[in-house]
């Protein structure tokens, strides 16, 4: 079990890693912006760290489970507008 200060951790770190990267992949393909799915985004909000070891069949499931829930904010955005 992760502590408090671990999980803080991986939250910072992540952020991190996700805002610095797709400011440089934005600044090195400035056309990926003007794809209406993207907006000024890269990343998907979700993330997966493993501490212990996950096996396939568990990293395949929470891919799944990120992509549906990805396709249903987008769905409700097409519905109702961005939240």
């Amino acid at each position: 079990m992760l502590r408090f200060g671990e999980v803080i951790f991986n939250v910072l770190l992540m952020g991190i890693l996700k805002g610095k990267t797709a400011i440089k992949i934005f600044k090195s393909y400035p056309q990926l912006k003007k794809k209406f799915y993207w907006g000024n985004h890269f990343w998907a909000r979700g993330y997966c760290v493993d501490t212990i070891g996950l096996d396939e069949d568990k990293i395949k499931k929470y891919v799944e489970y990120q992509e549906n829930q990805e396709r249903l904010e987008e769905q409700q955005e097409l519905d109702f507008g961005p939240l």
